[in-house]
C-alpha cells in the first residue's frame, strides 16, 4: 500500500456481519483510525461514510489532511476486501467405508459441507439421487493411490456413478482423487478429455496425511479473496512479525476456522488452518445434541423449547436479540460452537502449544471483552502460559489479501498495535490433583510482589493492566503440566482487559452432571468478568 495514498479502508464481509476499519497513514507509520461493524445487507459505501463521519467529527483537521473532511469522500480510498460466503455442499463418494471417512474428513476440514456415500454395501438408488441433487456444488470421489485390493474391484462401479452424474450436470465440479485419476484409470481420462465443466485432477487422501488434498479444496472453495484464506496468510505474517507461535480460533454464523501459524528466522511462516462448517455459531445440521451443548453453558435457568425457537430466530436475523439475556445465550451458542471447533480439528492440539490465543468473529461482540476471555478459556483447554487477544476490528482477513509478502509485513508491522484487542494472559496448569491449596503464586509487578494461594478446583483473576508486564513465581506441592513437567515455574505475562487468569480448574474443564449445581457454578465465573451472567 503506498504512502502517496494517506489512507485505505479493509471491508471484512461475512454472512451476518460486515465489518470496516480506516486505516491512515501517521507519523511515518500506517495506524488504525476508526472501525465498525452492521449486518451484512449495509453497503460498504455506507460502512465507509460512516467512519469517515466519526473522524471528521473528532478531529476535523486530520481529516481535513487526509482528505476525509467532505461527504462522500470515503468513497474514492482504495480498498482491501474479503468475504465469507455459506459454505458450499460437496458429495464425498468413495468405494470403501473407510475411504470415504478420510476423505470426508478432509473436505469438512476445507470449509465445505460434506454429504457421503459409499459404493461397497451402499445403496445405490441413495448414491444416484445424491449426485443428482440440484444443491450440490461437487463431487469429491477417490481411492488410494495406487488403488488397495478391497477398492479394484469397485472402480469401475463408482466411475460409473461420478461420470453419469458429471454428464447430467456440466457445471457441477469434480475433483478425482489418487488412483482413480491415476494413469490409466479410465475415469479420469474419459472426464478430463470429453467433458466441458470443471474437472481437478487431486492427490490421494493419505498424502501428507490429507494437507495437501486439504489445501486444493480450500483453495477450490473460494476466490482469491476468500476471507478465511485471508486470516490464514495474515495470521503467518502476524506471527513472524511477533516472533511468537499464535493461534486464532473464529466462530462466524455459517462456519468456523482454525488457524495455528508459527514461524523461524529465515523461513516461511508455518500455516496449518481448517475451516469446518458444523462449527458454525448455529449449523445447517442443528438438532438436540447442539441445543443440549448450548443448555449447558447457560447461566439462567431456560425453557427448552424457548432457546430453541430463540436460537431459530438468532439463525434468521442474526442481529435479533443481541442485548441482556440474549447476549448470554449468544455467548453460550459461541461456547458449544467453539467446543466443536476444537473436536473437529484435535489434530492441531499434537503442534507446539501457542503462545499468543487469538478470539475472532462476530460471535463475541456481543460480551464485555473479558468475558470473552473466560470463554475461551473454558474451551481451550491445553496446558500451559499464554496471550490472549481478540480480533475486534476484524483487519486481519482483508490485510491477508495483500499479495506482496514484504509490503503485507510492513503494514502488519505499524498496526501490531491496533490489530488486537489485549485481553490478558492465563495460567493453566494440567494433572493438578485433589482439592485445597495446590501451591502458590508470587507476583511481582509495578505495586511490588503479591502473594496468592493457589486453591484447586478455583479461578484466579489478577488485575493486571493492558501492556504491563508481571513476573510469576508459581510454586506447587506436587508436579504439574505448564508446558513441561515440574514444581516451580517462573514465567512472564502482560495484561489486558481480563487481567491475569490463573486457571485451576483442571484440564479438560469439568462441570455437574445437574442443571442447577452447574448453572451456579457458570455464574459464578463469568458473574466476576460480566456482571449480567451472574444474575
Amino acid at each position: 500500500m503506498s504512502t502517496t495514498q494517506p489512507a485505505f479502508l479493509t471491508i471484512d464481509r461475512g454472512t451476518a456481519t460486515a465489518a470496516a476499519g480506516l486505516i491512515g497513514h501517521v507519523g511515518g507509520r500506517w495506524r488504525l483510525l476508526g472501525a465498525a461493524a452492521a449486518p451484512a445487507e449495509i453497503a460498504d459505501e455506507a460502512l465507509a461514510e460512516r467512519l469517515r463521519r466519526r473522524l471528521a467529527a473528532v478531529d476535523p483537521g486530520f481529516a481535513d489532511d487526509l482528505g476525509l473532511a467532505s461527504a462522500g469522500a470515503a468513497g474514492d480510498l482504495v480498498r482491501l476486501t474479503c468475504s465469507t460466503e455459506t459454505p458450499p455442499e460437496l458429495a464425498v463418494v468413495a468405494a470403501t467405508d473407510r475411504a470415504v471417512a478420510a476423505l470426508a474428513n478432509v473436505a469438512a476440514a476445507a470449509g465445505w459441507r460434506v454429504r457421503a456415500a459409499v459404493v461397497d454395501g451402499g445403496d445405490i438408488l441413495e448414491t444416484v439421487a445424491m449426485l443428482a441433487d440440484r444443491r450440490l456444488d461437487g463431487i469429491l470421489a477417490g481411492v488410494s493411490d495406487p488403488p488397495n485390493g478391497d477398492e479394484r474391484s469397485l472402480l469401475a462401479e463408482l466411475g460409473g456413478l461420478v461420470t453419469a452424474a458429471a454428464e447430467r450436470r456440466p457445471d457441477l465440479l469434480v475433483v478425482l482423487a489418487g488412483g482413480l485419476a491415476g494413469p490409466g484409470a479410465k475415469t479420469g481420462a474419459l472426464l478430463r478429455s470429453e467433458r466441458p465443466g470443471p474437472t481437478v485432477v487431486a492427490p490421494a487422501v493419505d498424502a501428507q496425511d490429507g494437507e495437501l488434498l486439504r489445501a486444493l479444496l480450500d483453495e477450490l472453495r473460494g476466490g482469491s479473496r476468500e476471507g478465511r484464506r485471508g486470516l490464514a496468510v495474515a495470521a503467518g505474517t502476524l506471527a513472524t512479525v511477533l516472533r511468537r507461535r499464535i493461534e486464532i480460533v473464529e466462530i462466524g454464523q455459517a462456519s468456523a476456522t482454525r488457524i495455528a501459524a508459527g514461524w523461524q528466522p529465515g523461513t516461511t511462516p508455518d500455516i496449518r488452518s481448517a475451516v469446518v462448517a458444523d462449527a458454525a455459531l448455529l449449523p445447517r445440521g442443528f438438532g438436540e445434541d447442539e441445543l443440549d451443548a448450548i443448555l449447558g453453558w447457560l447461566t439462567t435457568s431456560s425453557d427448552r423449547l424457548r432457546v430453541r425457537d430463540r436460537l431459530r430466530d438468532m439463525s434468521l436475523a442474526a442481529w435479533s436479540d443481541a442485548a441482556g439475556d440474549g447476549a448470554l445465550l449468544r455467548m453460550a451458542a459461541g461456547r458449544a460452537a467453539l467446543a466443536r471447533l476444537r473436536d473437529e480439528t484435535a489434530a492441531f492440539d499434537d503442534l507446539p502449544p501457542p503462545d499468543l490465543l487469538i478470539a475472532a468473529g462476530g460471535c463475541w461482540q456481543p460480551a464485555p471483552a473479558p468475558a470473552v476471555a473466560l470463554a475461551v478459556a473454558d474451551v481451550m483447554r491445553r496446558p500451559g502460559v499464554r496471550a490472549l487477544a481478540l480480533d475486534q476490528a476484524r483487519i486481519l482477513a482483508p490485510l491477508g489479501t495483500i499479495s506482496d509478502d514484504r509490503e503485507r509485513a510492513l503494514i502488519i508491522t505499524d498496526l501490531r498495535d491496533d490489530i488486537l484487542v489485549p485481553l490478558g494472559s492465563v495460567v493453566l496448569p494440567g494433572g493438578l490433583r485433589g482439592g485445597g491449596v495446590a501451591g502458590s503464586l508470587t507476583i511481582e509487578a509495578g505495586g511490588g510482589p503479591v502473594k496468592i494461594d493457589l486453591l484447586a478446583g478455583g479461578l484466579e483473576l489478577v488485575d493486571l493492566a493492558p501492556g504491563e508486564k508481571a513476573a510469576l513465581n508459581l510454586q506447587f506441592r506436587e508436579p504439574v503440566d505448564l508446558g513441561a513437567h515440574a514444581r516451580h515455574f517462573a514465567v512472564e505475562v502482560v495484561g489486558g482487559l481480563a487481567g491475569l487468569i490463573v486457571d485451576l480448574r483442571g484440564v479438560p474443564l469439568r462441570l455437574p452432571d445437574r442443571a442447577e449445581p452447574r448453572r451456579e457454578l457458570l455464574a459464578g465465573w463469568q458473574g466476576v468478568l460480566w456482571e449480567e451472567a451472574g444474575r
